[in-house]
């Protein structure tokens, strides 16, 4: 099953990044690339534990829908969105958010997830040369946004093959 975890430094306190990642405004502003909107179950406002929300895009050219739920809810620390209905076989994406130990208004912001495609040995071929490299991007640029939004500037992002 592929894994994607990226790190990003953002110039924000967790509880401030914590609250942006969870605000369905944010993420559709952060997802204008893919014209990502929210059409079904929580769509304004910001989402808590045991939330649904259903998101509509547009990836390769073709219309995605996807629902998930808030499934663990850890304020400020993380929390976990997980498919319920959608294009994957599985996805699970757990988000932390720690202090910097380096300073202590800026907080590391990671991102893990494991997901699947569906269609067995051809889905994990699409999922490993395809998916995963295209959601590597998707979400380091999501990422970038929401530090550039939270603290004028964005510092890179970067992966950690796991």
């Amino acid at each position: 099953m592929p894994r994607i975890e990226l790190l990003t430094d953002v110039q924000a306190v967790p509880e401030a990044v914590f609250d942006a990642c969870l605000d369905v405004g944010m993420h559709t502003r952060s997802m204008g690339t893919s014209s990502e909107r929210a059409v079904g179950g929580v769509t304004t406002g910001r989402l808590t534990a045991g939330d649904a929300v259903t998101w509509e895009a547009r990836h390769f050219g073709l219309p995605w829908r996807m629902t998930v739920r808030i499934t663990d809810y850890r304020r400020p620390h993380g929390f976990t969105d997980e498919q319920i209905s959608g294009p994957f076989g599985r996805w699970h994406h757990e988000h932390s958010f720690t202090p910097d130990p380096a300073d202590s208004s800026a907080t590391v912001m990671r991102d893990v997830i494991d997901f699947a495609a569906p269609m067995g040995f051809v889905g994990d071929l699409m999922a490993s040369f395809i998916l995963r490299p295209y959601l590597r991007r998707l979400i380091a640029r999501r990422s970038a946004y929401l530090a550039a939004t939270l603290a004028g500037g964005p510092r890179p992002a970067h992966e950690e093959v796991v």
